[in-house]
């Protein structure tokens, strides 16, 4: 009773079913924000209600639709789905492989009629035929007067293949959501950091001990004037301060240390470092909302008056405009260049801060190990399982033939064996 529920459980439907269920979950957790504050979920679902006055905000809550991949309901879906696929791969496939293997011989004249091919040839074409088949590369048994050749074995194991390659994925989307933990970090050019602004943390996720180091950071423009890319040079060091791996990472570029990946994200222009008056000041930038990329800063020139200077920087080439109190334009300056000859007012340096993501992904080996894989058991798929059943009897023989697929070149091969004998 246990092995038929266990082969019933490991029915191809079933599996099938189960895939879908977890593909229709993973699709609801790329619509729905996941790993988000409560207030988000709140503002954004409060509004939508169903069965009588719930809200949606209140089912995603109960249901951890906002964290679908870590519930315990999606954990027992891919446990059943890897169940379903170790049992298959047990019960029906090796048993097939096995099978496939053993030298099937048929004995009398209804099996053979029962092929997808079978026809009778004079005696004479016997050998000539089993030299094309030996030719062909087949493999050929014997046993009296009997003959059993296959070719195409290779295209038995693509299913066993197929269930690893999966349990690979899964397994790795279980270590994924046990173990890995995103970080999102701004920094300013020059400084030393360690992970703290954690945004995703999951039950044995090991934070690094190593220290970073942001050793500059610049933009590339182009023609236009656009951004074309920005670039971070970064450096891990150890417990001891000393570096242990330096590398210049970009959008596309990311650095890889160990289990951690650093990827540019953004940046930022958070402060001006200027010369007024022979002393040196640095001026917080204030970030406007409305506009990317858009800062503001103002110093003041005359206490008594309440007059002062606006700045406005929206890139890092080094240049910025100038604005009094009252909105008057002054002009589009450059670092370096002296803008008040009465006043002495030099801008020496834009404060800007580099953008990072930092994940750690444990079961990413895992994940593209197993899609590597099913790439290869695609491939392995397409190989024939091609047998033939010869006897001799009396002054004729029969022969007879099947396949699991490319059953067009079968028919092509089983009319040359039988009409191209010489």
């Amino acid at each position: 009773m246990k092995l038929n529920f266990l082969k019933n459980f490991a029915q191809l439907q079933n599996a099938i079913f189960l895939l879908l269920i977890i593909a229709a979950f993973s699709i609801l957790g790329t619509i729905i924000e996941q790993d988000k504050p409560l207030d988000y979920y709140q503002s954004q679902y409060s509004s939508v209600f169903f069965f009588d006055r719930i809200s949606l905000f209140k089912i995603i809550i109960f249901f951890g639709i906002n964290h679908v991949y870590t519930t315990w309901w999606f954990f027992t879906l891919l446990f059943l789905f890897g169940s379903c696929l170790i049992i298959c791969t047990f019960l029906q496939q090796f048993p097939l492989l096995k099978l496939a293997r053993r030298c099937n011989f048929k004995f009398n004249i209804q099996e053979f009629e029962n092929q997808e091919y079978f026809t009778i040839l004079n005696f004479c074409y016997f050998f000539l035929i089993l030299n094309n088949f030996k030719i062909q590369k087949y493999n050929i048994f014997q046993q009296k007067r009997i003959i059993y050749i296959y070719k195409g074995i290779l295209g038995r194991f693509a299913p066993i293949v197929v269930h690893l390659a999966m349990l690979l994925i899964l397994t790795g989307n279980v270590i994924a959501a046990f173990g890995s933990f995103n970080s999102q970090e701004l920094i300013v050019k020059g400084e030393i950091f360690q992970l703290q602004n954690i945004i995703t943390k999951n039950y044995f996720s090991n934070l690094p001990e190593n220290s970073v180091r942001v050793n500059d950071f610049w933009i590339e423009y182009g023609k236009n004037n656009n951004i074309e890319q920005f670039y971070s040079d970064l450096s891990i060091l150890d417990k001891q301060g000393i570096e242990k791996v330096q590398k210049t990472i970009n959008v596309n570029l990311p650095l890889r240390f160990q289990d951690l990946t650093f990827y540019q994200t953004d940046w930022n222009v958070v402060g001006l470092r200027i010369n007024f008056n022979n002393q040196i000041y640095q001026l917080p930038l204030s970030s406007l909302s409305q506009v990317k990329n858009l800062s503001v800063s103002w110093i003041p020139i005359d206490n008594a008056s309440n007059q002062g200077l606006i700045f406005i920087i929206n890139n890092l080439k080094g240049s910025f405009s100038l604005y009094n109190n009252d909105g008057e334009f002054f002009g589009t300056f450059t670092l370096g260049e002296v803008i008040l000859d009465s006043f002495k007012l030099e801008v020496m340096e834009f404060v800007n801060e580099t953008g990072l993501q930092i994940k750690l992904d444990p079961g990413i080996p895992f994940i593209f190990f197993g899609f590597g894989l099913l790439m290869i058991s695609t491939l392995i798929s397409y190989f024939s399982f091609t047998q033939f059943w010869l006897s001799k009897n009396q002054n004729k023989f029969f022969i007879a033939g099947t396949a699991n697929r490319a059953k067009l070149n079968l028919r092509i091969e089983f009319l040359s064996l039988i009409y191209d004998k010489e």
